[in-house]
């Protein structure tokens, strides 16, 4: 919602004070500039990055009109799910955790928290985790590298669209000045027609430069950013799974690991201590 509620205050206070100061908005509405400038941004994107990555980076421009995904609601929903399976482990014994981690949507403890089982990546982390803990043999530490070299390969995986975005609005400045060069050059062609056609055609070429600017820094690399924060919020869960994952390896009480897990949830989604006990013991 801010993400709208920004672009709208750019856009308003650019042609505020544009018309406050005496111009013609009209003289904005130029549709060849802007037919080449995002036609030509949206064409260096294609052939700079494949399909899947187009895809997700318009999933991702979507998704910050709704922000992370991750909150405190989630994060209670993680610990609770979490400590159901390391107190099941502890009851049952770690191989009657095989019939919940091979199909979590049908396990009678993970299909019970739709957040958890929505987060693909997290599913696959935990679940994978597990299943070389049952494996047995694994050090703790060795254990944590693994974890570490996963977390990491799905942060590079997500952090290529918005820095996909970001190559494109760093491009819209240039390609501006390629608009407003090819007004020029209408321009030149168009000298013999006096000097209010030349005006017009010069006026027409310089909204190129000032579009390919605005679109840059006013619009998409802000958005690239927010895209880029979104991933690094989200990352923090996997973290927090991580967390309770190696404490329960090292053998620590199902309470414990979920402390140790809440330890690593971000301040502005951590719930409190007290929170998340009475919220484990309501179940």
């Amino acid at each position: 919602m801010f993400v709208i509620v920004g672009v709208v205050l750019v856009f308003g206070a650019l042609l505020g004070g544009f018309i406050m100061s005496g111009g013609n908005p009209l003289t904005l509405i130029v549709i060849p500039e802007y037919i080449i400038i995002i036609g030509a941004a949206v064409g260096s994107l294609l052939i700079a990055n494949p399909l899947p990555v187009v895809k997700k980076l318009v999933a991702g421009m979507i998704g910050t009109l709704k922000g992370p995904k991750v909150s405190k609601a989630a994060y209670l929903d993680l610990m609770k799910m979490m400590y159901e399976i390391f107190q099941f482990a502890k009851r049952e014994g770690l191989i009657a955790l095989e019939q919940h981690i091979e199909n979590p949507s049908q396990s009678a403890i993970m299909s019970k928290y739709p957040s958890f089982l929505a987060n693909h990546h997290a599913v696959d982390f935990l679940c994978d985790t597990l299943k070389v803990v049952l494996s047995g043999g694994v050090p703790a530490h060795d254990l944590e590298d693994l974890m570490d070299q996963d977390i990491e390969a799905i942060e590079h995986e997500e952090e290529i669209p918005p820095g996909a975005l970001q190559i494109m609005a760093d491009a819209f400045p240039g390609l501006g000045i390629v608009a407003a060069v090819l007004g020029i050059i209408i321009t030149m062609g168009s000298i013999t027609e006096g000097a209010e056609a030349v005006g017009h055609h010069v006026g027409s070429a310089l909204v190129g430069t000032f579009l390919g600017v605005l679109l840059s820094y006013g619009v998409f690399g802000p958005i690239s950013a927010y895209m880029a924060k979104i991933v690094a919020v989200e990352g923090k869960y996997l973290v927090a799974i991580k967390a309770g994952l190696l404490s329960f390896a090292k053998g620590a009480p199902a309470m414990v690991a979920i402390e140790y897990s809440r330890r690593a949830i971000d301040p502005e989604n951590r719930p409190g201590f007290k929170e998340t006990e009475e919220a484990i013991k309501k179940g």
